[in-house]
């Protein structure tokens, strides 16, 4: 199916059409292709043409790729407006001061320069070079920095974190600029024709450092190693922030978008009774099958075609009558430690742009609602650790907290569960707590792990001794229903390890729905997936741009 556009008295045709994996990439044949399909009277190679959506659908016998493309003949497609054209020099103009050097934070700072605002950015991490550094000592040494981090730092969580780009919707926001920002700092222009963009953790660092440059070149501030400590209000409204319990910055306007992991951000805005709210959140596994097995109930071929991509899945179960969801499916991917604080254990998915481990995980989590949040919960989380014979420690830490009158006992209930697994683990690693997914399923404890991507190790544990009994119950029921609907997906092959606990935040920070302000204080404007505003590198990048927008409207 084709159509005719009509451009400046210029006839260019929009075309679809179905393309074999060898041929996705290959434009000679893209181009002879148009010409047979529109029936041309030209050479292929008068044939010029823009990608504007490619998609792999593998539902039928074989695989094949559904491509829309914009055609031109004897004339170059348009090229791309240029976004950083728009930024001025703004190292004199007033400024705002934002709290994280995440997406929702470096895009907030660019929309705050392309219209005349100086971003003074405070990160309590490190630049991403030097990051590295810590994510290597955290590997292999369990030695776990609590302000540098998997979760912490330039980039935010995304970095290190696969980089995938999951939404396509603009209800949010302009989605095309976020990846069009991405591609002028060095990612791949496919991203932003792809269906399911992928950048890769070995590339992303990169690009966010660029960003950092164009914010520093237009005259804004970028800080790291500079924690926000407090905040100073006069009046109900913002008039500073304290870095590093020392120096303070004057700011009418501050954009928190400090990440979904930044408990000490909770934690200051409850203890200086600025409104915070309690939300549904997630928690639950990484399962790890061979991605030679996910390819085979994908694409029904084994090996996969050399021009296909490691195969992915997105799972959705309601069989234990609560969501139970795949999240963050990472093809060829690696399982990484995501802990934010010694002594606790939480497990992530990354994959690297090739996506060519052989391994492939994904989250799978079961919902948790306010309402699961109860007396009744808290008692079976005390009883989990005294069957640890960790009563004491459980009476020390959470047995003032985990009560249905604290705002923050969702938070709490998360802490407890991810101190639980490591406490676990009597040597007192990284090392994660693993289960075969058909021992796990039928209460056994597994004699004998599979092979894992996860660089700390991993040793045999019983999960009836790690959950309370909604989560192994809702885990338990979705397997077995995610097996008949992916045949081959429930296998002794596949294997769960745990925590998987930060998928969202617990925690909410309501905020006007116009204005983006805090609803009680004026000035603080909560940003992003920290502040419960997205769910993903786009999604916070997006409301980064809102939040600035909002701030320079009003």
């Amino acid at each position: 199916m084709d159509s005719c556009l009509r451009r400046n008295d210029k006839v260019i045709k929009q075309l679809n059409t179905n393309l074999l994996p060898s041929e996705a990439y290959d434009d000679k044949l893209i181009q002879s292709k148009i010409k047979k399909e529109l029936k041309l009277k030209v050479s292929p190679g008068e044939i010029n043409f823009k990608k504007l959506k490619l998609s792999l659908d593998a539902r039928g016998k074989f695989p094949v790729y559904r491509m829309q493309v914009e055609v031109y003949v004897n004339e170059a497609p348009p090229e791309e407006k240029i976004i950083s054209s728009k930024y001025v020099h703004v190292k004199n103009n007033k400024s705002v001061a934002i709290i994280g050097a995440g997406p929702a934070g470096y895009f907030a700072a660019l929309e705050l320069i392309e219209n005349g605002i100086k971003p003074v950015i405070f990160d309590r991490g490190k630049d991403a070079r030097t990051r590295r550094k810590d994510l290597r000592a955290i590997q292999q040494f369990n030695e776990v920095n609590p302000d540098s981090n998997y979760c912490f730092g330039e980039g935010g969580a995304g970095t290190y974190s696969d980089g995938k780009l999951y939404t396509r919707s603009d209800k949010r926001g302009d989605v095309n600029k976020v990846l069009k920002i991405l591609v002028e700092h060095g990612s791949k222009d496919d991203i932003l024709y792809e269906a399911h963009p992928h950048i890769g953790s070995n590339k992303l660092p990169g690009i966010v450092q660029n960003i950092r440059k164009t914010i520093l070149k237009y005259g804004g501030e970028v800080h790291f190693d500079s924690k926000l400590t407090d905040i100073t209000i006069q009046n109900n409204k913002i008039k500073s922030v304290i870095i590093n319990n020392k120096n303070e910055f004057d700011s009418d306007n501050i954009i928190l978008a400090t990440g979904h992991s930044a408990r000490d951000i909770f934690y200051l805005l409850h203890g200086k009774n600025i409104l915070v709210e309690a939300k549904p959140f997630a928690i639950g596994v990484r399962i790890e099958h061979p991605q030679q097995l996910i390819d085979f109930i994908q694409y029904k071929q084994k090996p996969r075609d050399e021009n296909l991509p490691a195969s992915s899945y997105k799972l959705v179960s309601h069989a234990s009558g609560r969501g139970v969801f795949s999240f963050c499916m990472c093809p060829g991917g690696l399982i990484v430690p995501s802990a934010t604080a010694p002594g606790e254990i939480v497990v992530n998915g990354m994959s690297m742009s090739r996506r060519d481990s052989k391994y492939a995980n994904s989250g799978i989590v079961v919902q948790i609602n306010l309402e699961d949040l109860t007396g009744n919960l808290f008692k079976e989380i005390k009883n989990l650790y005294s069957e640890h014979n960790k009563s004491d420690y459980f009476n020390e830490h959470f047995s003032k907290k985990l009560n249905t009158k604290n705002i923050l006992c969702g938070l709490e209930f998360q802490k407890s569960l991810e101190q639980l697994f490591f406490l676990n683990n009597t040597a007192g690693t990284q090392e994660a707590p693993a289960q075969k997914i058909t021992d796990f399923v039928n209460h056994i404890v597994s004699s004998k792990l599979n092979g894992t991507s996860y660089i700390p190790g991993i040793y045999s544990s019983d999960f009836d001794n790690l959950f309370p009994e909604f989560i192994k119950e809702g885990l338990r029921k979705s397997l077995i229903d995610f097996g008949q609907k992916m045949k081959g997906y429930y296998t002794d092959e596949a294997q769960i390890i745990g925590i998987e606990s930060r998928t969202s935040s617990p925690v909410k920070i309501p905020r006007d729905k116009l204005s983006y302000e805090h609803v009680e204080v004026s000035g603080l404007y909560p940003c992003g997936e920290g502040a419960g505003y997205a769910g993903g590198i786009v999604s916070a990048a997006i409301d980064g741009q809102n939040v600035a927008k909002a701030i320079i409207k009003n």
